[in-house]
């Protein structure tokens, strides 16, 4: 299962697989960080499709074509608001890769890439966050022999080495 998760440093919507998964705003519509970058680049076909699905709320996914992107499809989620942890904040955070997860294994992709969701801005700490992700895509990939490469993109030194210390962690 370890062999089938990647932890890679690098833009996203750079990649050439089956989805991307977007760390969206409730409407969809494009914002900062990571959504901001792949409305810029899927271009407005985008942000068209995502009108027609009015909104997603915190935990949801939605699935669109990737546009312009390399990438087939966009899987949008949209991860929670940090707040001081006595929210549900980890398990709307856990929600949201469940969800992904589901449309994935609804769609039979063999490959999807996800951002680190509800870092940013969202302000959600890191290494919790890292830990949510790779849990829940321990139970995804246990469930579905078909997804083939799962991979967790960094942007910056912290969120790269933070993923690897957390994933050898959970599969030592």
């Amino acid at each position: 299962m370890r062999s089938r998760i990647e932890i890679v440093k690098g833009d996203i919507t750079k990649l050439e697989i089956d989805a991307i998964v977007n760390a969206a705003n409730t409407s969809l519509l494009g914002g900062g960080g990571v959504d901001g970058a792949i409305h810029r680049v899927a271009g407005p076909g985008l942000v068209q499709e995502c009108r027609t699905l009015n909104g997603c709320p915190t935990g949801g996914a939605r699935l669109t074509g990737g546009h312009g992107l390399p990438a087939k499809h966009v899987i949008h989620t949209v991860g929670p608001i940090w707040r001081d942890g006595r929210n549900g904040e980890s398990e709307l955070l856990a929600k949201a890769y469940r969800s992904c997860f589901t449309v994935a294994a609804q769609q039979n992709f063999k490959s999807v890439a996800f951002p680190s969701i509800s870092t940013g801005a969202y302000r959600f700490p890191l290494e919790p966050a890292c830990r949510i992700a790779l849990t829940e895509s321990q139970r995804h990939l246990a469930e579905n022999p078909q997804m083939l490469r799962l991979l967790f993109v960094a942007f910056d030194d912290d969120t790269y080495s933070t993923y690897l210390k957390t994933m050898e962690s959970i599969f030592e």
